[in-house]
């Protein structure tokens, strides 16, 4: 009796703060989606070791994360479903805002065959969370060992060729919620190059949702880009490359920009 009271006052506490606290409704609901993160990932371990290092791993977690979303106030939808490339692997470059961006990697997931993502290592100790992350087949690379890391980035090459993989990669190298995108780190289109793989550009909107100690509702759009073309480019032309890609994920973005605040006005 004196656990269910407990039980009773705890959950009529947290109610009452969601809802008169803007504060405490944002990490609540931080907690919340690392609570969940964690749970969706591991719980499905034991299925998962009946095919390990498939990217078909994640798709339970994926699943379950995309459908915890509305706790969260949170509504996702994909537009460029046209776009998405197929026949071949590719490296899809993400714009990078929040940790949240997990719930976007668990959108795509299902729409593009044979997703993989690049993680330090450090994250594989993380257990049971880092046993997950291997099984559903994340590359691990060691950025402290810059000849080690090269090569291991070199052999994904290969993994996208034979394996038609999709690498997803935020190019930003790091969260940024600023007006624009930071400029992007080069490992992406030496990837991209190396395995004459097309880059699949996604733009995220804006979480116009998310600030300092707030976490509202939000609906939030991910496009999907047409494919930009790596065929007979060699590392001179990275920096090319790279600048053409920035400059068709930035002029998109700042066209939602201005979509979105036309709604709002």
């Amino acid at each position: 009796m004196g656990i269910l009271l407990w039980a009773v006052l705890t959950t009529m506490l947290l109610t009452i703060m969601w809802n008169v606290s803007s504060m405490a409704r944002y990490y609540l609901k931080f907690s919340i989606f690392i609570l969940t993160s964690l749970i969706f990932a591991t719980v499905p371990i034991p299925i998962m070791f009946l095919k390990p290092r498939s990217s078909k791993n994640a798709l339970i977690p994926a699943k379950a994360l995309r459908m915890s979303t509305w706790i969260l106030g949170l509504k996702y939808e994909v537009k460029g479903l046209e776009n998405v490339i197929h026949g071949s692997g590719c490296v899809v470059l993400i714009n990078h805002q929040s940790a949240l961006d997990l719930i976007i990697l668990a959108e795509l997931w299902p729409l593009m065959d044979r997703c993989t993502v690049i993680s330090k290592k450090e994250v594989f100790y993380l257990w049971p969370f880092g046993l997950a992350t291997w099984l559903w087949g994340t590359i691990f690379i060691d950025r402290l060992n810059s000849k080690k890391a090269q090569s291991t980035v070199n052999s994904i090459g290969k993994i996208i060729r034979e394996r038609k993989a999709r690498v997803l990669m935020f190019p930003e190298g790091t969260r940024n919620m600023s007006e624009k995108m930071l400029p992007f780190k080069k490992g992406a289109f030496h990837l991209a190059v190396a395995s004459q793989c097309p880059l699949q550009p996604v733009i995220v909107d804006p979480y116009t949702f998310l600030g300092k100690h707030r976490f509202d509702e939000g609906h939030i759009r991910i496009s999907i880009l047409p494919s930009i073309p790596t065929e007979g480019l060699t590392k001179d032309d990275v920096p090319i490359l790279t600048e053409n890609a920035y400059t068709q994920m930035s002029t998109f973005l700042e066209k939602r920009k201005l979509e979105i605040a036309k709604k709002t006005v």
